[in-house]
């Protein structure tokens, strides 16, 4: 018989089932069994002087064993775990399970760094089950919202011969006795299919950062989901797309999962509104001093300070009744030369924060060839990024695009730390498993 996932159990028929153990009573006369495969929970209840054939085994089986069933599954209104129970005429142990190195005394959660140590068994909970459904729904949605608009999705290549971007905080890697680096991000080569005619693509993929931070939002490497889109008139061209793909997938997450989240972790979803207020660097500034007396010296001012973007949250909320907030009017000198400057020489482009974080960095990008040289030229990466630059010798649309850090997503929507939002945890002192 085929196994049948818990979601699609049959009422009144013989169903065939397989998962954990979550729990498991085994009493003299009778034996309850607590099953859980990725669908849901179902309990399985053997009284024992009906089927004398299951005893050894039942007596085998530990919390996290693996086994299967197969048996009459019917309603119930004194089982209090769906209504229903199977009643198994055979049970097969597929994997004995030993004690948990990571179940922490009652009333206390075990420590972050040693369930990472044993992440496989720390992802078994509902609460990681129901993280990364809904991670991998929102991603899908996102991906619906683009390629119904005729965006093309690439895989861009990882490992590059130069330092991109900045040169800061890449890893090197020994290339057949050369050098070679851990891409920072796609987007040279995000840039590189605006100039081939591809027009609007998009990608989800790894990115690689050597920066030792520790903190609730970094890590070393992490997924990012990028986008880039030609024959825009502005930097208000790439946050208009942003907002109304976030709207669109949030929505669509809160209306398949919106009351899980509600129920396993005790918070709402709120699909935002559009369009997403917006405000220069400098207003903010002087609105978070007037506000909350929170003053930065002039010096720091060209860039939004972690301060300053964790009182984003209270701030939107306060003055806008939004989540999400739009900050513009960085710096030069804390943008990256690939940006278009206005004619008083900032940055077309902005941050998106929400609760908080910043999850996006986007802008119009520099597409005169002349220009961008000179750009990179002003930050010491002419040589550098040679190669790069040759994209915009030969024809390229004006064109735009932004990098969104899906854990960091998944770590807002849920309110964890980044170490719990990601499937496998990267950081400066964190390669295993």
């Amino acid at each position: 018989m085929s196994r049948v996932m818990i979601k699609d159990l049959r009422l009144g028929e013989v169903n065939h089932v397989a998962g954990f153990v979550e729990n498991i009573r085994n009493k003299k006369a009778m034996c309850f069994i607590v099953l859980r495969d990725v669908s849901g929970k179902l309990q399985l209840t053997i009284e024992k002087e009906k089927h004398p054939e299951l005893n050894a085994i039942l007596d085998t089986i530990t919390v996290d064993s693996v086994i299967s069933a197969t048996g009459l599954v019917l309603e119930s209104e004194y089982v209090k775990l769906n209504h229903m129970e199977m009643y198994p005429d055979t049970i097969k142990v597929e994997s004995i399970a030993a004690p948990s190195p990571i179940v922490a005394p009652k009333g206390e959660e075990t420590n972050i760094d040693l369930r990472l140590d044993y992440r496989w068994i720390d992802l078994r909970t509902e609460k990681n089950t129901l993280m990364f459904k809904v991670q991998s729904y929102f991603i899908a949605k996102c991906r619906e919202f683009l390629l119904e608009r005729d965006f093309i999705e690439i895989h861009t290549p990882k490992l590059i011969a130069a330092e991109s971007e900045s040169g800061a905080g890449v890893f090197k890697v020994d290339y057949f006795g050369g050098n070679a680096y851990l891409a920072q991000s796609p987007q040279f080569y995000k840039q590189m299919a605006m100039a081939s005619g591809f027009e609007r693509i998009f990608e989800s993929g790894p990115v690689f950062r050597a920066e030792k931070f520790a903190s609730r939002k970094h890590a070393t490497e992490f997924t990012g989901f990028d986008l880039e889109f030609s024959y825009i008139e502005s930097y208000e061209d790439v946050m208009h797309l942003e907002e109304e793909m976030l709207t669109y997938a949030l929505a669509q997450v809160s209306t398949k999962y919106g009351q899980a989240i509600k129920d396993v972790f005790g918070l709402d979803l709120v699909v935002p509104t559009l369009p997403f207020p917006r405000i220069d660097l400098h207003d903010l500034y002087a609105d978070l001093e007037k506000m909350y007396g929170y003053k930065v010296d002039e010096s720091v001012k060209g860039d939004l300070t972690t301060e300053g973007e964790r009182l984003c949250q209270r701030y939107s909320l306060e003055k806008y009744g939004h989540e999400f907030l739009f900050v513009t009017g960085y710096s030069k000198d804390c943008r990256a030369f690939y940006h278009m400057r206005d004619e008083k020489g900032v940055p077309c482009g902005y941050d998106l924060i929400w609760k908080g974080c910043e999850i996006t960095t986007g802008a119009q990008r520099e597409h005169r060839y002349e220009i961008l040289k000179k750009q990179a030229k002003e930050k010491g990466l002419d040589k550098d990024v040679e190669f790069y630059l040759d994209f915009f010798k030969y024809g390229c649309p004006p064109h735009g695009g932004f990098g969104i850090g899906v854990d960091r997503i998944t770590m807002l929507i849920f309110d964890q730390g980044i170490k719990d939002a990601m499937f496998l945890f990267r950081g400066p002192d964190r390669l295993n498993p």
